[in-house]
């Protein structure tokens, strides 16, 4: 029997850095590193991140027993990028400037690829990255907004998005290229895209627009927020540290998290009920949207991401939805099998792999 590939997939997230091996498909060991909140905060930016969390990737592999001559592929998470559609991405000079520029969206995921980068480097193997969230497929129609100097502009959870597609094509013996669905991943953000026989072809930018989540505001009035920014009460950062980490669930109830929200609904607490279903009402009122964007032809309206495991959440979306097409549960993520599945491909057929 062939002994499958070794395969590290390293996936930086805001308080800790999860690594997996893989042999193959098959994940053999994974570890969530947490980051000391003190630690962090002594960086400027994520990119001034890097050495930490490599040096942290570098402490488990040791404790894991593994080398760097062990493993035939690293891949990354892939950050905020230029516009490009999705796929696997050989990380090269390009992408690496780009990464190290600063002059991306500052996202801890801009790591992902320059961690691999530096693994791979030294072990003399391949680097790469996957379905980045600067992920791009729209029909050109879906770029205008109603002001010629603000383009509407993709960042969409892709990885796990076109992972959670492809698991339920495969599940009802369909090709992802046949194929319509709406996919909502529903983590701290949100992102709800048509996708379209392959094709993420449009999404709302979490940070711009769309449903309130755990911890960003959504759409907001647009008037109100323009008096907001001129009333000379806020600056920039604070504003927008308001609407996109301490909006949404968390600026009406003080947390983000829709367990322990759950937990007050069942003792009575009708104004975190009233919020939860807002919110809820407001990711329907999306997949509502979206479904004219494919004309009515979904074959399937799929919720993915954290908030997925909430049965009040779950619930209340399905009950104005399910009208449209069936609904499909596919709770949390798995973005390390999916990078992991990305590498496989890459290896076993280096025409898929893209160059940035």
């Amino acid at each position: 029997m062939i002994e499958q590939p070794l395969i590290l997939v390293i996936n930086p997230g805001s308080t800790s850095t999860k690594i997996a091996l893989f042999r193959g498909e098959e994940e053999w060991k994974e570890e969530d590193i947490s980051h000391a909140y003190e630690d962090l905060t002594s960086f400027h930016s994520a990119l001034a991140q890097l050495d930490y969390r490599f040096n942290a990737i570098e402490d488990t592999l040791r404790n894991w027993g593994c080398k760097r001559t062990d493993l035939k592929a690293v891949i990354g998470r892939g950050g905020p990028l230029k516009p490009l559609e999705g796929g696997v991405y050989h990380v090269g000079e390009a992408l690496i400037k780009d990464l190290q520029s600063g002059k991306l969206v500052d996202h801890v995921s801009v790591l992902g690829g320059l961690i691999a980068c530096k693994i791979a480097e030294e072990a003399g193997i391949s680097a790469y990255i996957a379905d980045p969230i600067s992920t791009d497929e729209f029909d050109e129609v879906a770029r205008i907004s109603g002001c010629p100097e603000l383009p509407r502009i993709s960042l969409v959870h892709a990885l796990n998005i076109k992972a959670v597609a492809a698991e339920v094509a495969r599940e009802e013996g369909r090709k992802i290229e046949d194929v319509n669905y709406i996919v909502a991943h529903l983590g701290g953000g949100f992102s709800i895209a048509p996708y379209s026989k392959g094709r993420l072809i449009d999404v709302n930018n979490a940070n711009d627009a769309g449903p309130m989540s755990p911890e960003r505001c959504g759409t907001v009035p647009l008037q109100g927020l323009l008096k907001m920014c001129f009333s000379g009460k806020y600056q920039y950062n604070e504003l927008k540290k308001m609407l996109l980490g301490r909006g949404g669930l968390f600026a009406h109830l003080g947390t983000a998290d829709c367990r322990e929200i759950s937990k007050r609904i069942e003792a009575g607490d009708t104004k975190a009920q009233l919020v939860l279903e807002a919110m809820a009402y407001q990711i329907a009122k999306e997949i509502g949207a979206m479904a004219t964007v494919l004309k009515g032809k979904v074959d399937a309206i799929i919720l993915t991401g954290g908030v997925a495991n909430n049965k009040y959440v779950v619930n209340w979306i399905t009950e104005r939805v399910s009208f449209i097409a069936p609904v499909k549960i596919k709770p949390g993520q798995n973005e390390l099998k999916a990078l992991a599945t990305h590498a496989c491909k890459a290896l076993s057929n280096p025409k898929l792999v893209k160059e940035y």
